[in-house]
């Protein structure tokens, strides 16, 4: 089809966008996808990354999309961006088109881009584009049962620490707080610790919470205990974390093979680290 072409997504797109991605999605709805898209006219990429993705079009209509949300994100010193690569979808007479929205997607050099909701059936798909796996499992704990780690006292990020904090983590509280996570820091006397979780449902009717971003993924090892019994106030006891294997000294199942996170560039992401991709803010 001589008419079809690959370009980026405009705000003047978004109705057209949301309509595809419901057809695409319908247990989402078309009101969670605009929500989703407006979610992303608030934020401001890394110069020369999309606003919202890329889409498919022919004859002016869109027949395929995937969402990009990027941002810069510390490594080595400095900062780099990244992109987590969100709700792909293509209109079944046009996925042989597929490739050339993907191949759109991955152009940016220096990137570091993410999958973190792959579907089983597209794992050799991916991987066969360059991905390798950062995190092969889950790690379903009851972090308000341990109770051998560190004091600390456990604040929401509207009320920063009387200590100094990075200014980028406390920007990356507050900013995912924004779009509906729980953002607090876990002080001690001398440091605190960000940690940002997304409220979530298991298997649609069970509160939990996803760990979303933490500096270090032994910190919330560290302050299992007081942030476990803050959540568990909270009506969230269960908390689902990104690892490769059991946490230690945490109450907890581990799932080898559940939902596998896969990243390809030059930055390998954390196990922790979640910030700024389609769970964070999107709600996906």
């Amino acid at each position: 089809m001589s008419d079809i072409r690959c370009r980026q997504i405009e705000k003047a797109d978004i109705d057209a966008v949301a309509a595809l991605l419901t057809r695409g999605f319908p247990s989402r709805g078309n009101e969670f996808w605009h929500h989703a898209l407006d979610q992303l006219t608030r934020r401001d990429p890394p110069e020369g990354l999309p606003k919202y993705g890329y889409l498919l079009e022919t004859s002016g209509a869109p027949v395929g999309v995937i969402l990009l949300i990027c941002a810069a994100m510390p490594a080595d010193g400095t900062f780099a961006p990244r992109c987590n690569l969100s709700s792909w979808y293509v209109e079944p007479a046009f996925r042989a088109y597929a490739p050339m929205l993907v191949s759109q997607a991955l152009r940016h050099k220096g990137v570091t881009y993410t999958n973190v909701s792959a579907a089983p059936h597209t794992w050799p798909i991916i991987e066969a584009q360059g991905f390798r796996r950062y995190s092969d499992g889950i790690f379903v704990a009851l972090p308000a049962l341990a109770f051998g780690g560190e004091k600390a006292s456990v604040i929401d990020a509207k009320r920063p620490p009387a200590i100094d904090v990075d200014p980028f983590e406390q920007q990356t509280l507050t900013q995912h707080a924004a779009h509906g996570c729980i953002s607090l820091w876990c002080a001690t006397e001398d440091r605190a610790y960000p940690f940002v979780f997304r409220p979530r449902l298991v298997k649609g009717f069970m509160p939990c919470a996803q760990l979303i971003y933490c500096r270090d993924i032994a910190d919330f090892g560290r302050f299992a205990g007081p942030i476990g019994r803050y959540l568990a106030k909270r009506g969230r006891p269960i908390v689902i974390v990104d690892a490769n294997d059991p946490i230690p000294g945490i109450v907890g199942v581990f799932r080898r093979g559940s939902k596998p996170k896969y990243y390809k560039g030059p930055q390998r992401p954390r196990l922790g680290d979640l910030a700024y991709t389609e769970y964070a803010i999107l709600g996906v």
